[in-house]
């Protein structure tokens, strides 16, 4: 097997200083050094050629690529591997290509100064995400490490934390890790007021007391916007539960309303896909906007109706069907939806009621009839109100 063209280097703020024996004699022998102009002052000695990396950052992969039969150095942050560029690389590689020299990621040495356990910390890579991302785990006491873009995403992190109500969460913000420039300051949200953060920078999040989100099934109905047509807390847990979901999977949501259930879908487990399929452009709009204010980006919301309308997707391994069930839908996700899809169906009309009985008669399943009822006042008492009953049909295609 011939040597590998490529050695992707992780630098640290500590440049040379910091480097491996044999990341050392990758940069000796190499014909070739592209990187971040940040990276690449970080070794002033070097005498080969050097590329700088292009912004956007994809538009620098085929110039890399270019490099192909040279001995090439790839500078990156750290550990490129973690929240870094060694994976958008590699993925247009064969394994036999490219040799990896990682060095200490920011995460740890953001936990080593900090004095956390790195295993019970949180680590997001905000620098090119919305902030909105940190919000499922947002709770008392927990820690959270986050690469920030710059100084200003800092403030902006600050702000957002104190719009939340958690103004009191400390933050730990902590410049240039590892080299002569680090610097480590402490404030509150609401008291942030930093105008001199420099670059590269992470934040150590201590979150203070505020409205944190619940991570069982079945969120409050007052965490997303509607106008009515939202599958209500009992009966999306019971769906959830239904729809069996496991890590790395993709759902879809037919009839997606407010998108409560996608949103669940994706907040059980940071691997999970979710498209949602929604005729009223309000709601489907609505949709995408409960995704980014409680911290999922991953949905990707459709306008149409089913089977009108057909995702050019790969197939789920679950659907949802709240919204617009018919004979047709049905027929639709039989002929072109995989064996063993998981499918849950959701009735509150008779004519719906009818149309799922008659199917769980043909292709079998699990029919559950869901009656709820609230307390409500009856003059100076109370009394029970009862709900639309739900029919619920969970079956495997």
């Amino acid at each position: 097997m011939s040597d590998p063209w490529l050695t992707i280097i992780g630098l640290g703020e500590d440049g040379a200083q910091g480097l491996s024996a044999a990341a050392r004699e990758a940069l000796d022998r190499a014909e070739v050094v592209i990187g971040a102009p940040r990276h690449l002052a970080l070794l002033p000695a070097l005498t080969c050629a050097i590329l700088e990396w292009p912004v956007p950052f994809a538009d620098g992969i085929a110039r890399l690529i270019e490099q192909r039969g040279r001995r090439v150095v790839m500078l990156a942050s750290g550990d490129p591997f973690w929240f870094g560029a060694g994976s958008s690389v590699t993925r247009h590689l064969d394994p036999n290509e490219w040799v990896a020299h990682p060095a200490p990621s920011t995460f740890t040495l953001a936990a080593s100064r900090l004095g956390w356990a790195l295993q019970d910390t949180v680590c997001l890579g905000l620098h090119a995400a919305p902030l909105a991302r940190l919000r499922p785990h947002l709770a008392p006491g927990r820690a959270i490490i986050a690469l920030m873009r710059d100084g200003a995403q800092v403030l902006a992190l600050a702000r957002y934390l104190a719009e939340l109500g958690f103004g009191g969460s400390l933050l730990h913000v902590m410049e240039a890790l590892g080299g002569a420039r680090e610097r480590i300051r402490c404030v509150s949200a609401e008291a942030m007021a930093f105008g001199d953060i420099t670059h590269p920078v992470a934040v150590g999040i201590v979150p203070g007391a505020g409205p944190a989100l619940p991570v069982i099934a079945g969120l409050p109905d007052d965490l997303f916007a509607s106008d009515g047509q939202i599958t209500k807390r009992p009966i999306r847990a019971l769906t959830l539960s239904a729809l069996a979901l496991r890590a790395g999977e993709t759902l879809w949501d037919i009839g997606a309303g407010s998108g409560s259930i996608g949103i669940e879908w994706l907040l059980a487990h940071p691997a999970n896909g979710a498209l949602a399929i929604e005729a009223d452009p309000v709601r489907a709009e609505r949709a995408r906007a409960n995704a980014a204010r409680l911290g999922v980006d991953r949905l990707e919301v459709i306008e149409g109706r089913a089977p009108e309308i057909w995702p050019d997707a790969p197939p789920p391994d679950a659907v949802f069907i709240g919204g617009g069930l018919s004979e047709d839908l049905l027929l639709a996700l039989w002929s072109r939806l995989p064996v063993g899809t998981r499918l849950v169906a959701n009735a509150v009309t008779l004519e719906s009621e009818s149309l799922l009985t008659r199917w769980h008669g043909r292709k079998g399943g699990a029919l559950l009839r869901v009656e709820l009822a609230d307390a409500a006042p009856i003059g100076a008492r109370h009394g029970w109100k009862a709900r639309y009953p739900v029919v619920q049909w969970s079956v495997a295609l």
